[in-house]
C-alpha cells in the first residue's frame, strides 16, 4: 500500500488531537507544522461529552482517566430579580456526564504521543500554503483569525459580534461537594468546572463595556460572584486569570481542492453551553471514519470527494449547534420586558422529564443520535 501523506499545520489542541488520531489510520503518514517558538502553555479547561471521551480514550490511550475528572451531575441556575432558580439538574447514576481536563497536560501528552507515534514535528512560520503541494491532504488548525483562510474561502460566513468578553481561571477551595455548574446571571453566563478535588474553573462572560469599566477590579468581582453564586462563603483562592473576546463564526466553506479548515478556524461559538471543542472532536472523529473508508478502497486522498462527503456530513450538525447555542445565550440574556416571562418559563421546565432527557442525549452525542 503506497502512504498518503497529511499535513497538519497548528499544535493547538485540535492540530495535536487530529494528527494523533489520523496517525493511526493505515497508509497514512502524518507531518504537523508548528511556528517557530511555539509554546504549549495552555492554562485552561475544557470539557468534553461521555461519548467524546470515549472516542479520546479510544484512539489515545496513553491520555489515561486521570486526567479527566468526570462529573455526574450538572445544575443550571437563573438569577432572578428576588432569588436564583435551580431550573435543571441533569443527572446519571450510571455514566458520566461530562470530563474536564486542564488543557496543558493533554497537550504535553499528546506532545509526547507526536513522537512515539513517529508523527515529524516541523517548526517553521507559515504564511501561505506554496511549499506544501506534495501533500495529498492539508488540514488547517491554526485559530480562527488566521489570513490564509482568505485565499481558501470565498463564501461568506455566518458572524456575529456578542460584544462580550469572556472571562476564566482557575479558583482553588475546600468545598465538601461542588457539581458542574452554569449559572445564569445578570452580567451574564457563568460555568463552574471541577477539575480535581480541590479545584474548578469558571467560564464568566460579561459584556464588553462592564469588563472595561471593572478591568482593574475583576479578580474580586469574580471572587465575589463566585462566592454569591454558590451560596459559600468559604475563603477560595483565584489564579491563571485570564480574557478574550466572544464571537459567532460558521464558515459556510470547510474546504478547496486539498485543503481543510479545521478547529476554531471552521466553527467558533459561545462558551456558555460548553460544545465548541464537542463539535471539534466530532469533527475529527467523521474526518478519520472517511479517511480509513478512501484509503481502505486505495483511493487518492487529493483527487476524490472525501472533502466533499466530510463536509456534507459535519455542516448541518455544525451549523445547528452553533445556532442553537447562540439561541440559548440570546434567551437568558436580560430583557426587562421579558424576564417576567422568562420566569414562568424557567420555573415549568424543572419538572419537565422529557426536556431533560432531551438535553442529556444532545449534550452528550450532539445530532449524531
Amino acid at each position: 500500500m503506497i502512504k498518503q501523506r497529511i499535513c497538519i499545520v497548528g499544535d493547538g489542541l485540535s492540530g495535536l488531537m487530529t494528527a494523533v488520531v489520523l496517525a493511526k489510520v493505515p497508509g497514512i503518514e502524518v507531518n504537523l507544522i508548528a511556528k517557530k517558538g511555539s509554546k504549549n502553555v495552555d492554562k485552561r479547561t475544557t470539557a468534553i461529552s461521555d461519548t467524546n471521551f470515549k472516542f479520546v480514550n479510544q484512539n489515545i490511550a496513553s491520555l489515561g482517566q486521570k486526567l479527566f475528572w468526570p462529573s455526574k451531575k450538572i445544575e443550571l441556575f437563573y438569577e432572578t430579580s428576588k432569588d436564583s432558580i435551580n431550573f435543571l439538574n441533569l443527572n446519571d447514576v450510571n455514566s458520566n456526564l461530562m470530563y474536564v481536563f486542564e488543557n496543558d497536560k493533554v497537550k504535553s501528552v499528546l506532545l509526547k504521543e507526536i513522537t512515539r507515534n513517529k508523527i515529524k514535528l516541523i517548526r517553521k512560520d507559515l504564511k501561505n500554503l506554496d511549499k506544501l503541494k506534495k501533500y495529498d491532504l492539508i488540514i488547517l488548525c491554526i485559530g480562527g483569525q488566521s489570513k490564509i483562510y482568505d485565499n481558501i474561502t470565498k463564501t461568506r460566513s455566518i458572524k456575529k459580534d456578542y460584544k462580550e468578553i469572556a472571562i476564566t481561571g482557575y479558583v482553588k477551595h475546600n468545598y465538601k461537594t461542588l457539581n458542574t455548574s452554569q449559572f445564569f446571571l445578570k452580567e451574564g453566563p457563568l460555568a463552574i468546572l471541577p477539575f480535581s478535588k480541590n479545584y474548578f474553573s469558571f467560564v464568566w462572560s460579561v459584556k464588553r463595556s462592564f469588563f472595561v469599566n471593572n478591568s482593574k477590579k475583576i479578580t474580586a468581582l469574580v471572587k465575589n460572584k463566585i462566592v454569591e453564586s454558590l451560596k459559600n462563603k468559604e475563603d477560595i483562592t483565584i489564579s491563571n486569570i485570564q480574557s478574550y473576546p466572544i464571537s459567532l463564526h460558521l464558515r459556510r466553506q470547510y474546504h478547496q481542492k486539498n485543503v481543510l479548515i479545521l478547529g476554531e478556524g471552521l466553527h467558533t461559538i459561545h462558551p456558555v453551553a460548553g460544545q465548541g471543542f464537542n463539535l471539534v472532536l466530532r469533527d475529527i472523529k467523521k474526518l478519520k471514519e472517511i479517511i480509513k473508508y478512501y484509503t481502505s478502497l486505495g483511493i487518492s486522498l487529493e483527487n476524490s470527494y472525501m472533502l466533499y462527503d466530510f463536509y456534507k456530513s459535519r455542516k448541518p450538525e455544525n451549523t445547528i449547534m452553533s445556532l442553537g447555542v447562540d439561541a440559548t445565550h440570546s434567551f437568558f440574556k436580560q430583557n426587562k420586558y421579558l424576564d417576567p416571562l422568562k420566569e414562568i418559563l424557567v420555573k415549568n421546565i424543572k419538572n419537565n422529564e422529557k426536556l431533560k432527557k432531551f438535553s442529556k442525549i444532545i449534550s452528550n452525542r450532539g445530532l449524531s443520535l
